[in-house]
């Protein structure tokens, strides 16, 4: 018996001595009179046993197996190791037809001493940010590096985007590393897939921007200003408002989703067996499509915001590394030490010391343009296009005849003299040097004289 029912069978054993009033009896346990008559007269019939509940020691109705919690358990220690509460209860439904609710699968692993891989922290007051209205009006971007692909595995980076308004994931990629060529092909894939956003979220690296800390070279101060990055290009040619989070915490919706892929899609790849770069981008388009079914959340506003591209904007011309080069005089162009052949063409036969664009396209191709037109092509090469972070200073500026012609305004700097220079000898050395140098150049005469002899003058050579 509970503490609870032992202190009831002594308060009724005291209502039958006479000890009690039920009045009292009903006080001391805050039960009403009715009550207290009720388990009187059952104390009476069948002793203390009637105090404790008929339904204790018997299993209850909805009661799961114990064969299907033997199977929870070593499908959670087995194949779905590493999978959190809610996850592993969607991959039992999903794979092994066990339906059940978050809390009884909680309740079976808790029981038998399995815990949960993540851990609760303490909440936190923040203000949050609503979302905005209408898809396509924000578009959160970053990149996570994690051992996607296991503990044994090589690091890699995940580069992928989320709707601020819906949370849906349109596009993502994996790279070996965070690089501008990874946004770009994520921004390619989201606007052949979606449209053009209004305005991309993202934190200040220097793949988006140049440091402003950085002090300005001569030619950017001539350039009116620092030349935009590859990326940074890609999104003013797309008429896209690029926004820049100080924080973490600012674009804390795509952070909260890498705790949630980085938590699901390992186990994911693991089951799927990717085990390289491009067997995990391969997996990609199923793991999205199954993401946003099962996290995407209705707008506040329906349709979309998405835009098509501006006119006249085509792809392969925006999505592309562009450097501007001098053609050697063998006609040949180098970009990190590729080099590129420029043929005779119908405009000149050589190119040799003109000024053109090099393209680098996402597939490893390469194009060179003269004056809007494309002059030369050269196909494309295994591990020719490396990870970039942004583009080199004056890679992305344009040639010297379209800069402008102001003059560089500076300070004049004051002359400093050379250490053999006589200034820097004393006052007694300096006197003897300038009389030594005034008896060499003048013709004596007399000091005693009150006048000075008249020194003849040569006859200038233009009279």
């Amino acid at each position: 018996m509970t503490p609870k029912e032992q202190q009831r069978a002594l308060v009724l054993a005291g209502v039958l001595d006479r000890q009690y009033t039920p009045e009292e009896a009903a006080s001391v346990l805050k039960l009403s009179l009715r009550q207290i008559r009720r388990l009187k007269r059952a104390f009476v019939r069948d002793g203390p046993r009637t105090l404790v509940h008929g339904n204790r020691g018997r299993c209850p109705v909805h009661a799961l197996a114990a064969a299907v919690k033997e199977q929870i358990l070593e499908l959670a220690q087995g194949r779905y190791a590493g999978c959190n509460d809610q996850h592993l209860t969607e991959l039992l439904a999903e794979h092994e037809g066990i339906v059940l609710h978050r809390s009884s699968v909680r309740r079976v692993l808790r029981g038998a001493g399995v815990r949960s891989p993540q851990r609760r922290r303490a909440p936190k007051h923040r203000a949050r940010r609503e979302r905005m209205p209408q898809a396509g009006m924000l578009l959160q971007v970053d990149g996570s590096r994690h051992r996607w692909l296991g503990p044994e595995r090589p690091w890699l980076t995940l580069i992928a985007g989320i709707d601020d308004a819906t949370g849906d994931i349109p596009w993502a990629v994996f790279r070996e590393q965070e690089d501008a060529a990874g946004y770009l092909l994520l921004l390619r894939q989201v606007v052949r897939r979606r449209g053009v956003p209004l305005a991309l979220y993202s934190d200040r690296h220097t793949i988006f921007q140049y440091r402003a800390d950085e002090p300005q070279s001569p030619e950017e101060v001539l350039a009116g200003g620092r030349p935009r990055t590859q990326v940074g290009r890609a999104l003013a040619d797309l008429q896209i408002t690029w926004i820049g989070a100080r924080s973490p915490q600012a674009k804390g919706r795509i952070e909260r989703l890498w705790r949630t892929l980085q938590d699901r899609w390992v186990q994911e790849l693991r089951m799927r067996g990717a085990a390289t770069l491009e067997e995990a981008n391969q997996a990609l388009p199923a793991l999205l499509t199954q993401h946003n079914t099962r996290f995407r959340q209705p707008a506040a506003t329906p349709g979309s915001a998405y835009r098509r591209p501006p006119h006249g904007v085509a792809s392969h011309d925006v999505f592309c590394f562009k450097y501007w080069r001098t053609v050697s005089n063998d006609n040949i162009v180098t970009v990190d030490g590729r080099a590129i052949a420029i043929p005779p063409g119908p405009r000149r036969r050589s190119y040799a010391k003109a000024r053109v664009e090099i393209r680098e396209h996402l597939d490893g191709s390469a194009s060179v343009h003269y004056q809007g037109s494309c002059i030369a092509r050269q196909a494309s090469q295994p591990g020719v296009l490396r990870a970039r972070r942004r583009g080199r200073i004056g890679e992305t500026s344009p040639p010297p005849e379209l800069r402008p012609k102001e003059p560089l305004l500076s300070a004049p700097q004051p002359w400093t003299p050379p250490a053999n220079h006589p200034w820097r000898h004393d006052a007694h050395t300096a006197e003897n040097g300038r009389q030594r140098y005034a008896a060499a150049r003048l013709p004596s005469y007399n000091a005693d004289s009150s006048t000075r002899p008249s020194v003849p003058r040569t006859k200038s050579r233009n009279t």
